[in-house]
């Protein structure tokens, strides 16, 4: 193992206050209300364009539309109403003193994972920060973990393991045979993912451990 890939929403940090906030944000401006907490929370994690088409059945430009609302609060105040989940600073000191190359392969758009990053002050422990296009061609995880192969060409998916909170992760991970550890502490569903081949993980501080075991 030579390379650790993070998720970011959920795995890294717990974003849900500016997501849930701005999605809200988002439906007011065509006169929509979600009082259900846990369905404004399903739109952490995939991408955002395709919550909007499921959950509402808002046609493609509509959607596009929705996507652009989200982000003109969530670019100005939402993106810092999130807050570290316990252990984070320490577990990427730890895994960079043993030399592991760290990436992130997040669906969140790449310019606010390297904000986020910075706003913690973690970037420094970063290699590389793969995630989404304002553009939509990079979108889902499966593309996103598509151009960290692109970036990082001589290695094998044996060489590096991905760590996430959701079935995107998981499903991403599976479909390029890259082994993969889920946080109990996220968004996603514990059983489910080890169901499909996760490692899990109950606290941050256990994953240097568990990719040492994965390699």
């Amino acid at each position: 193992m030579k390379a650790v890939l993070f998720d970011l929403d959920g795995t890294l940090i717990d974003s849900s206050e500016g997501i849930t906030k701005s999605v809200r944000y988002a439906l007011d401006y065509f006169e929509m209300e979600e009082p259900d907490e846990q369905v404004l929370r399903t739109f952490i994690g995939p991408p955002l364009i395709d919550s909007f088409e499921k959950i509402y059945g808002f046609p493609r430009e509509k959607a596009r539309k929705a996507v652009e609302k989200y982000r003109e609060r969530y670019n100005a105040i939402g993106i810092f109403e999130c807050s570290l989940y316990p252990g984070v600073r320490e577990t990427l000191r730890k895994l960079k003193e043993q030399e592991y190359r760290i990436g992130m392969a997040s669906s969140k758009p790449e310019i606010s994972c390297r904000r986020i990053l910075a706003h913690f002050d973690i970037l420094k422990y970063f290699d590389d920060v793969v995630g989404a296009t304002m553009d939509g061609k990079i979108n889902s995880k499966e593309e996103v973990l598509a151009e960290v192969f692109r970036r990082w060409n001589e290695l094998s998916a044996d060489e590096m393991c991905l760590i996430g909170d959701t079935m995107f992760d998981v499903n991403g991970a599976n479909a390029y045979k890259i082994p993969c550890i889920a946080v109990s502490f996220g968004f996603g569903d514990v059983e489910e993912m080890t169901a499909a081949g996760a490692v899990l993980c109950n606290h941050f501080s256990e994953i240097p451990e568990l990719v040492h075991k994965l390699s």
